[in-house]
């Protein structure tokens, strides 16, 4: 089966022609497209660890044929200096969204509280088709920079917005957004009311959740606002063309498509009695290795790729000026959190396998500009196996937690995780890849910061 999952990846790959047509400078007779594919937390290590795990060592990821290839400089505001050096998923997707630099937490929002404009709401307004489609709730930070506007990413429904708990902790809410007090509303409410034309992934409890003013759900706005809801993949075929799409098909985020051997995730090294007393004696253990295996909660839900092709479907119009489309994977963030190799690596092959779903549509719709980048890079290490170290006469272990992976060629590959000891492992401040189609070359340099990521395909567009 995993090696099944894995030849997907790599289905028509060897044919698919990469390099596309030179950029046309006629928008009016030669409709152009963006699409925008973020790898939540993908960063080089994780590029590095989807490729050995798919594509064996020597081999290469689709993303890797693409030839344009960028560091991009992930900047965030401080709330009392003027830069803090690691980012959340909110305020870099509100930098690839609107252009502007933001504190951690706010989406579609400046440091300033005041509103910014989304590419797609600008888009939009220009007359191109939009669509959002996420493996995440789509009222999560990165799809909702992009269509929704509040002071912090917690405020996905019309329940917790007004305050309450977060995570079994006490939650302030977004009270000045509320619609009780004026504002736009939640997230969900204001995807309601976005000018996006389909938005596909998971989230549907924010949408089912009511007011506690006003017993009102954000579904509930559905008929008003000429939008079909579908929770079924089996309805997209049927959903009517003339309105609106919202494709809500988990309670929140959608499973992931590989998990460890007995769930596992990542451990950490098991340290002898003696061993705790003086760490030049006694014994280290290391965990047993894991094999990465089908999840099957994923086989009940539709995959990225396949979402991917449903928006690009009904954004395309003969006669039309084109879209922008942006597409998140993204648990490969998700799962690094929880320390679940596995469950990142199922991630990765769903991404490459929306980036071919891009290339394709590239080869009939020449003036496609594809990028793939990250928001932040994201807790997870390869590390050698075993330790350059192990010959030394003490014992010698990684700290954190540690998974040793079963390769598909019978190796191991150790990933690491120890950006803290609590639940959940932290983003850390690296420069994040970006991979783009020749259509980019010459908009997109070699070096950028992730507000020029927006700026440029802001121009392509001729936004």
């Amino acid at each position: 089966m995993l090696r099944s999952i894995i030849s997907f990846v790599f289905i028509g790959f060897s044919g698919l022609t990469v390099a596309q047509p030179a950029v046309s400078t006629d928008t009016a007779s030669d409709p152009r497209a963006v699409i925008l594919i973020i790898g939540d937390g993908f960063d080089d290590q994780h590029v590095t660890m989807g490729r050995n795990f798919l594509a064996g060592h020597d081999g290469q990821l689709v993303i890797d044929a693409l030839p344009v290839r960028a560091a991009v400089q992930v900047q965030t505001e401080g709330k009392n200096t003027d830069w803090v050096y690691v980012a959340d998923s909110a305020n870099t997707a509100t930098t690839l969204a609107t252009g502007v630099t933001t504190q951690m937490g706010r989406v579609g929002t400046s440091a300033s509280d005041k509103d910014l404009t989304t590419i797609a709401q600008r888009a939009h307004a220009a007359g191109f088709k939009t669509g959002i489609v996420s493996s995440s709730s789509v009222t999560d930070a990165t799809p909702a920079s992009f269509m929704s506007h509040v002071s912090s990413r917690g405020c996905e429904n019309p329940d917790i917005i007004l305050g309450g708990e977060l995570y079994s902790l006490a939650y302030a809410g977004c009270p000045q957004d509320a619609t009780s007090n004026g504002g736009p509303g939640s997230i969900a409410e204001q995807i309601m009311k976005a000018p996006i034309d389909v938005v596909l992934g998971g989230g549907l409890i924010h949408f089912t959740t009511a007011d506690p003013t006003s017993g009102k759900t954000a579904l509930e706005m559905a008929e008003s606002q000429k939008i079909t809801v579908v929770t079924d993949p089996a309805m997209l075929a049927e959903a009517d063309s003339n309105k609106r799409l919202i494709g809500l098909f988990a309670s929140g985020h959608l499973p992931v498509r590989l998990q460890g051997s007995d769930g596992r995730v990542a451990e950490q090294p098991d340290t002898s009695a003696l061993n705790k007393l003086d760490w030049r004696l006694g014994s280290v253990t290391q965990p047993d290795p894991i094999t990465c295996e089908p999840n099957p909660a994923y086989s009940n839900t539709p995959g990225l790729a396949e979402l991917t092709q449903v928006a690009l479907d009904r954004l395309t119009q003969p006669d039309g000026k084109g879209l922008f489309l942006m597409v998140e994977s993204a648990s490969i963030d998700k799962e690094s959190h929880v320390r679940n190799p596995c469950g990142s690596l199922g991630e990765i092959a769903q991404l490459e396998e929306v980036v071919s779903v891009a290339l394709k549509y590239a080869e009939t719709h020449p003036q496609t500009l594809i990028i793939v980048t990250a928001d932040h890079a994201q807790a997870a290490q390869i590390i050698p196996e075993p330790s350059l170290y192990a010959e030394v006469p003490v014992p010698v272990y990684s700290p954190g937690h540690v998974a040793r992976i079963t390769m598909p060629d019978g190796g191991l590959m150790t990933i690491n995780y120890a950006t803290n000891g609590f639940l959940s492992e932290e983003h850390t401040g690296a420069n994040v890849p970006l991979f783009a189609n020749d259509v980019g070359e010459g908009l997109l340099p070699g070096f950028l910061r992730q507000r020029e990521v927006h700026d440029a395909m802001a121009k392509f567009l001729g936004l």
